[in-house]
């Protein structure tokens, strides 16, 4: 998540399988008819497919967001409800860190419904505890796609995770979560449950690449990328924060031409239209 360009020899954790010579090729699915990028992406819009930016919150006015369809923010409060409270209406972002992930879901899905879920403080910190609810709040409004370029390391809340990832899985709503940048515990990324992303070759982010051998599962380009940030500005930075909402714009524009298909089915369709897919 570093603002700071990191040199090719420095990449964040987990991205070295997609670097050098590369993962090797994504699994060949042997079908009689390959899955084409046309049939995969439709007209690519993302249309219809709420997504849910679960970050520092989301500047809806930088021209790169293009709006913000809902806001929330998770806050902790020991007199509320299980000691939460979702405070709707417009928000700012508090880092910038938000913003960023949101533009760049919509360079690649222009009509996506984008919900910022704001779970992160002025410190891009939080809790688990809040980001739990967080995810918590997307399964029961609907999201479709969340992007989680965040994590937490907190062994206490490997359960709770656990089970938030089965049942988004049941209700298919896909978790994008980017791998830490540093080699360590990773919650949620490192399930086997979600689309865990790291960084691969290049800036072009309409190639993402597969890695069947975990646990970073998917790689897009996350290194020297331009960004949207605050003040309607925008860096160049480096980190696995920004390769994961390249894959949550593609899978917008998957599940927007196909809105009936399960985890399963999205991660398929992904595989086979990957950079490295068997030809």
């Amino acid at each position: 998540m570093s603002a700071d360009a990191t040199p090719d020899d420095d990449l964040p954790a987990w991205s070295e399988p997609f670097h050098g010579d590369g993962p090797g090729a994504a699994p060949d699915l042997g079908l009689d008819h390959p899955i084409t990028r046309e049939w995969a992406y439709g007209d690519g819009s993302g249309r219809g497919v709420r997504l849910a930016v679960v970050d520092s919150g989301v500047d809806g006015t930088h021209p790169l967001v293009g709006g913000v369809a809902e806001y929330v923010d998770v806050v902790r409060d020991p007199e509320a409800d299980e000691g939460i409270r979702f405070e709707l209406g417009e928000h700012d972002d508090l880092y910038g860190h938000g913003t960023a992930c949101a533009a760049i879901v919509r360079s690649l899905a222009p009509e996506v419904e984008i919900v910022s879920v704001r779970v992160l403080g002025a410190d891009l910190k939080g809790s688990a505890f809040n980001f739990a609810h967080g995810l918590d709040w997307c399964l029961e409004h609907g999201v479709r796609v969340a992007n989680l370029s965040l994590s937490t390391s907190n062994d206490k809340y490997a359960e709770t995770f656990h089970e938030i990832v089965d049942d988004a899985t049941f209700a298919r709503m896909l978790l994008v979560s980017a791998m830490n940048n540093e080699r360590k515990r990773t919650i949620p990324s490192e399930y086997a449950g979600v689309f865990s992303v790291a960084c691969a070759p290049g800036t072009d982010r309409e190639q993402v690449w597969c890695n069947p051998n975990g646990p970073a599962e998917w790689g897009a380009a996350g290194v020297d990328v331009d960004i949207a940030w605050n003040a309607h500005g925008s860096i160049t930075a480096t980190g696995n924060s920004f390769a994961a909402p390249v894959v949550a714009g593609h899978l917008a524009r998957i599940v927007g031409a196909h809105p009936e298909l399960t985890v399963w089915q999205a991660r398929t369709v992904l595989a086979a239209v990957a950079a490295n897919a068997a030809l």
